[in-house]
């Protein structure tokens, strides 16, 4: 099953040299005052000055050709530098999405104008993304899209809901997909993607606040929102193979396996000074889970920088991944002992207490685990 292949990957020393860079940056940061680790920060630490910072060491747009800003690094550089920021717990949320797929799909499908209009600012730290897949009442159907759009003169105008939409309320844009056609035999023909961008006085961003009473996510509203045909994604009714060329890209990042990381960190450093005994069986199942999920993530972006589309393998990094970053969670309440409080001084009831409120996402963004498996599952008996 060629789909399933996870094959190792062995940094060259050039991107060693460059983790060794990126831990000196953080380290400058941190000690600055500029940045302070938290859990969940690709989703929760929305910083527009630190994404700037990052641009401006040219660590955002490390897989954009040259000619659009990028540094054609590539997705393996890529992949160490927001590996590291992740395990520091930093700010990355701003431009998170944009460079991770956004900016990859304008490259795949976008017209010459998209592209000299949206990816050079994405380099520059200065353009964010939303993405506009999800709707309400569908749970993680993508193929059951209400969205519509029809032709009108120079464009189209969409009417419906996209939901769960991160950012929504600081991006420049958002890519989103519409059904451009009537429904026929099959539910994946007639959609196409749109790029709309951002605020625009048809579209209602309406906040969904989490647990802790922050801001991420979004209920997103077209009222007859005019969409010229410049910001046509790709071919109309085209939507689906392209969509679904993101999953790769957004499913199987070290995201999906490092929310919690610096959580576990802070809980090693405080059992270490309180003198505590931690059970090694407890911590070396952790260990070795992170390690393997490491292993696993870094082989589905070696496929990527070879150009392939590693979809099914990276359903599975994900599935395996958010579990992860829950138990983490758990083992980590029984380890140290400590009350999580969001209010506290000390670091690690603080992050407990981030990680536990965020924690109901994990296995649902991006897909639920049910519909990964379903993925696998699928690729396994076709193959």
């Amino acid at each position: 099953m060629e789909f399933l292949t996870l094959s190792p990957v062995s940094l060259p020393q050039r991107l060693v040299e460059l983790r060794a860079r990126v831990r000196e940056f953080l380290a400058e940061e941190t000690a600055a005052g500029r940045i302070a680790p938290h859990c969940d920060q690709w989703l929760a630490g929305w910083d527009p000055g630190f994404s700037r910072r990052l641009a401006a060491q040219g660590w955002i747009g490390m897989a954009f050709p040259k000619e659009y800003g990028g540094s054609e690094e590539g997705a393996l550089a890529r992949y160490v530098v927001t590996e590291e920021l992740l395990a520091a717990g930093a700010p990355v949320a701003a431009h998170w999405i944009a460079d991770r797929q956004s900016g990859q799909a304008l490259i795949k499908f976008g017209t010459e104008e998209q592209r000299q209009a949206f990816l050079p600012a994405i380099a520059r730290g200065d353009c964010y993304f939303a993405i506009g897949m999800s709707e309400p009442d569908t749970g993680s159907d993508l193929a059951s899209v209400r969205c519509r759009g029809v032709r009108v003169e120079g464009g189209w105008r969409i009417s419906g809901t996209k939901i769960w939409t991160s950012g929504a309320h600081h991006a420049h844009a958002m890519i989103a997909l519409i059904r451009t056609e009537a429904q026929g035999e099959s539910r994946h023909a007639g959609l196409t993607q749109v790029i709309v961008e951002l605020p625009d006085p048809d579209v209602e961003v309406r906040p969904i606040k989490l647990l802790t009473g922050e801001h991420h996510f979004n209920e997103v509203v077209f009222h007859d929102t005019f969409v010229p045909d410049s910001r046509v994604l790709g071919e109309p009714g085209s939507g689906w193979k392209q969509v679904t060329s993101e999953l790769g890209l957004e499913r199987s990042g070290p995201e999906r396996i490092l929310s919690t990381f610096p959580l576990l960190v802070s809980a090693l450093e405080y059992v270490a000074g309180a003198g505590y005994r931690v059970d090694p069986v407890a911590l070396g199942e952790l260990v070795s889970r992170l390690w393997a999920l490491r292993q696993m993530s870094l082989a589905v972006a070696g496929r990527l920088e070879q150009g392939e589309d590693p979809a099914t393998a990276a359903s599975i990094v994900k599935d395996l991944g958010t579990r992860f970053e829950g138990d983490l969670v758990d083992a980590v309440r029984a380890m140290a002992g400590v009350e999580p409080d969001l209010e506290s001084a000390q670091k690690l009831p603080r992050m407990l207490a981030e990680s536990i409120l965020h924690s109901p996402g994990f296995t649902l963004r991006g897909g639920t685990n049910e519909i990964l498996r379903g993925i696998v599952a699928k690729a396994v008996r076709t193959s």
